[in-house]
């Protein structure tokens, strides 16, 4: 298992720490009946669009993938950020080796099993170190986290960070996600304070 540790850097400009990331559900009153509830045994992850070796994964066969576990800062556009969580999962690096995407595939949109939906570019994901993780922590993601997979991007707010991950589309064509369409910024580099569209 390899591990990575992002250097420590300040808070970024309007953010203020607090000591656990929020539950979606439980720290968010009146949501909890729209967590999806995902049967484990019966659960994949579709990989497709423009990529050589679309794949439909298992549980057990995401778990089989090389594990990385990854130390970084956890910023929400809210203005909370949690400082050194760490993450257990796949790096979006694996998913590459194993799907072989076109280099006409430039974006990658990630949905959700409650509807969501976020995009981010290749690039972005490669430089970021994005990891598509199972565990916060050294336990298993709970519901209200995202279980049983997210994506989580260092430096970019956490609605980037998509729950409770079905589906990975790779494409040549940029896609906006659900908070994107409606006016947040896609680039949501949280060291810019680049939280609305301009």
């Amino acid at each position: 298992m390899s591990s990575v540790k992002l250097p420590p850097k300040k808070l970024p400009p309007g953010q203020t720490p607090i000591p656990r990331i929020l539950k979606w559900g439980t720290d968010h009153p009146g949501v909890a009946e729209l967590n999806p509830k995902i049967d484990l045994k019966t659960y994949t992850l579709a990989i497709d669009g423009e990529v050589e070796q679309p794949k439909a994964l298992t549980w057990q066969e995401i778990l089989s993938l090389p594990a990385t576990v990854s130390t970084f800062d956890f910023h929400c556009v809210e203005g909370w950020s949690v400082n050194d969580c760490t993450w257990e999962g796949v790096l979006f690096d694996e998913i590459i080796t194993l799907v072989k995407p076109r280099l006409s595939a430039k974006y990658v949109t990630f949905e959700c099993a409650d509807g969501y939906a976020t995009s981010l570019t290749r690039d972005e994901l490669v430089s970021n170190k994005a990891l598509l993780a199972y565990k916060l922590d050294g336990k298993p993601l709970e519901e209200g986290l995202g279980f049983p997979l997210r994506l989580v991007v260092p430096n970019k707010y956490a609605y980037k960070s998509a729950m409770w991950l079905i589906h990975m589309h790779f494409s040549s064509v940029k896609t906006l996600g659900f908070w994107e369409k409606r006016g947040y910024s896609d680039t949501a580099d949280v060291w810019r304070n680049d939280r609305f569209s301009r």
